[in-house]
Parts: C-alpha cells; structure tokens; sequence
C-alpha cells in the first residue's frame, strides 16, 4: 500500500471509530497499536512503543499545569466569582446599547483570563446572564447564544486548556503560546462587542423582546445596583487572581506550572474567605479535578503513540508532498487546513481534533514556514468555531442543559449564536494575514 493510502486508511479509520462511539483515547491507541504492528510486522514493538509513549508522554514537569488550572477554575466556578463580576459588568454597562449582552462578553473575557475551560464559562454564566438578559427584555435565544459565543474566550484567552494540549503536541512553550493568545483574545472579544452594539442599534429585533420590553416600559431604566464600594469588594477576588496568574506569567516571575499552582492557591485562599468550601465541596472538586485531568492526560499519551505511528508509517511527509505538488502555497494549505478543521468542529469536539490533526499538521505548516505558535493559534481560534456549530456544538449543548428551558430550543441557540461564528471567522482571518498580533508579544 502506498503511503497515501495508508494515510487515508489511518485517518478514515480514526474518524469512524470516533463516530461509532469509541472513546478518542481509546481510537488513537488501537489505530497506533494495529498500525505500528502491521507497517513493522511486530508486535512486540508495538507494545514496546506504547509503553514508551505512557511514560514518556506525561513524565514532563509541565503537565502539572493542568490538574493546576483545572482546580483553580473549579474552585472559582464554586466561589460565584463569575456572578459577581458579571454584576460589576452589568452595573458598568446598562446604558450602553446591547450593555447587558456587552456585559456578559467582559464578565466571560475576565473569567476565561482566570479558569481556561469554555464549558465551565458556558455553564456558569448561562445560570447567571441569560436570566437577567431575559428579565431586562432580551430575547432568550439572543442570550443563550451571546453566552456560548463568549465562552469560547475560555481557550483562547490564557490560560487555556487547548492551549496547553496544542504546546504539548506540537512540542512548543505553553508559556509563549500563552502571551501568544493574549492580543487574540482582546480582539475577539472587542469584536463581539462592537457587533452586540451594532445589532442592538441597527437589528433591534434580532436582541430584543418587544413584548417583554412593552411590558417593561419605563421600569427596564433601572438605576446601576451597586455602589462604588460593592464593585470594588465584588471585583477584588477577580481582579487579585488575574493579576497573580496572568502578572506572575507575563513578567516571567511564575512558570506556567508555577502560575497553575499559585492560581490554584489563590482561589482556594478566596473560597475559604467566601465561606463557599465545605468538607463535601472540597471532596467534589478533587474528584472532578482528578476525573478532568485524568482523562486530559490519557488522551495525550494516546495522541503522542498515534503521532509516533504516523511518523513511523511517514504520513506527515507524504501528505507535505501532496500538498507541495499541489502548488497550494502556504496560505492555500493554510485554507485546506482550516476548512478541515471547521468541517471536523461539525462532528468531533475541541480536543479530539487537536489530537488527531496537529500531529499531522504541524510538520507540514513547518516546512511551508509558519511559526508554530502562530499556527497554534489559528488552529485554536477554528476549532473552537466547532464548539458553536452544528450539529456537535458542545458549548450549545452546555446552554441548552443548563438553561433547562422548553420554550428556548437547540435550533434557536444556533440561530443566536451565528453572529459569534461570523466575528470568529473575521478575526481567525485577520490572524492568519497578520503574524504580528500573535507574536508581536512573544
């Protein structure tokens, strides 16, 4: 068989497994397995090879990065961290055109710079914004999908979990790729801004109720709820821990790991003073830390076997080839990857398209000349366009079980939700034709 078509063998099979419902960890190890035992014809390689890739794979100091975030992030999800930065938001912003929809983009940029997970952002603010929205005569779907549309900040915005798995793949510093997502994050975010203001003003009736504001009258001009004192204590905890993760970072004072840790203490230091960790809560979010991190790591030491088999059956150089003869040019592979990622986003969630295209992807983006932490980017910003599409959409799906509302349907999120894709798709475009803002910082 050629390499072409063992390439197209292995990826097909991947793919189909997924699709049947076996487990990515599980997909990437049987493929490697088989694969490696039928292109060497030994199967004691292949078990030697998995063996190798299990130690090897999580042995590195900076995987401790990631039982570090994902504990902080529970931690603060648990101490109604986000609940009170989207009422500082809200306060700030109420006669802004769009405010509490603006509100919820700030309180979600904010929370993302602390927790990392898009699914955590989705389900805390869902429970917290989408009801205010719809009491102030926001339309529900409208507020359903300005949630989903915001949190994918979470993993763009550093520290990001994807991030993380990205650096680890394509063997790049997490740290970097952290500075690196930090101009992105800020224009995205102002990019779903200034589209709420502009549908607000110009697509009234795409953001709002107007029954409910008929109903609403003159009462929806409500004076800001919180003093200047309030928004400070309510904004101090937020404040405090982006400055003790993101400053440690950025000034090179804190590795990655060490920021993890220090994020992670600081928020268990602020849930104490909140009163909000009891003996059972604090047990609950171990298990979960454990059961999140756990699951992370195993798929990575699952990806690093399935990459080692595609290097031993010589699938990046043969499909490198492809695309050369091709004459595509880098921005022409660059499209082909792009649309392949967001063709995947329909069908595999976040992780399990990183783990089965970087380690192709990345060697090929190398030899067209792309800086890798460039690359990472884009690849970020276009697969978490699939947590917002059809028909996986797994942040929609976050809303949609926590909103826990009949009269709000799937389809109507994904309809409120389409703006978002749009500013998405603009900036992931904007990255792509200008390095500069990825590693201007860098």
């Amino acid at each position: 068989m050629s390499d072409l078509g063992l390439t197209a063998l292995v990826i097909g099979t991947l793919v189909l497994l997924v699709l049947m419902g076996m487990h990515i960890a599980v997909a990437l190890m049987t493929v490697a397995f088989v694969g490696i035992w039928a292109i060497r014809d030994n199967f004691d390689l292949a078990l030697q090879m998995m063996y190798m890739s299990a130690y090897g794979g999580i042995s590195s100091y900076i995987f401790a990065t990631i039982p570090l975030f994902v504990l902080m992030g529970l931690l603060v999800s648990i101490s109604n961290i986000g609940k009170d930065t989207f009422d500082v938001a809200e306060t700030l912003l109420r006669r802004v055109a769009g405010g509490l929809g603006v509100a919820t983009v700030a309180a979600n940029t904010v929370f993302a710079a602390v927790t990392g997970v898009s699914i955590a952002s989705a389900a805390v603010f869902t429970k917290v914004a989408v009801p205010e929205m719809a009491r102030h005569g926001y339309r529900k779907a409208f507020a359903a999908g300005t949630v989903a549309g915001s949190s994918v900040l979470g993993m763009l915005v550093p520290p990001s979990l994807l991030l993380i798995v990205y650096g680890v793949l394509a063997e790049e510093s997490i740290g970097k790729l952290f500075i690196a997502g930090l101009i992105p994050g800020v224009i995205l975010a102002v990019g779903f801004v200034a589209m709420i203001m502009l549908l607000a003003l110009f697509a009234p009736r795409f953001v709002f109720d107007a029954e409910r504001l008929r109903e609403l009258g003159d009462a929806r001009r409500i004076q800001p709820l919180l003093t200047g004192k309030q928004m400070a204590g309510k904004s101090l905890p937020i404040i405090t821990l982006v400055l003790l993760v993101l400053g440690g970072l950025y000034s090179g004072f804190f590795t990655p790991t060490e920021a993890g840790g220090m994020g992670a203490f600081g928020a268990f230091v602020i849930a104490l003073l909140r009163r909000s960790l009891t003996p059972k809560r604090m047990w609950q979010v171990l298990r979960e830390t454990g059961g999140v991190s756990i699951s992370i790591l195993i798929l990575l030491i699952a990806a690093l076997f399935y990459s080692r088999m595609l290097a031993m059956a010589g699938v990046p150089m043969a499909i490198s080839d492809l695309v050369l003869d091709a004459g595509l040019g880098p921005y022409g592979f660059l499209a082909l990857y792009v649309l392949i990622v967001l063709l995947m986003g329909m069908i595999l969630d976040s992780t399990s398209i990183l783990l089965v295209m970087t380690p192709i992807a990345a060697p090929i983006a190398v030899d067209f000349g792309f800086d890798l932490i460039h690359f990472g980017i884009i690849t970020v910003i276009a697969v978490e366009i699939g947590l917002l599409t059809p028909p996986f959409g797994i942040s929609i799906f976050t809303v949609k079980s926590t909103l826990n509302d009949e009269r709000v349907s799937v389809e109507s999120i994904f309809g409120g939700v389409l703006p978002y894709v749009g500013v998405m798709l603009i900036v992931l475009a904007l990255i792509a034709a200008f390095p500069a803002l990825t590693l201007a910082l860098v």
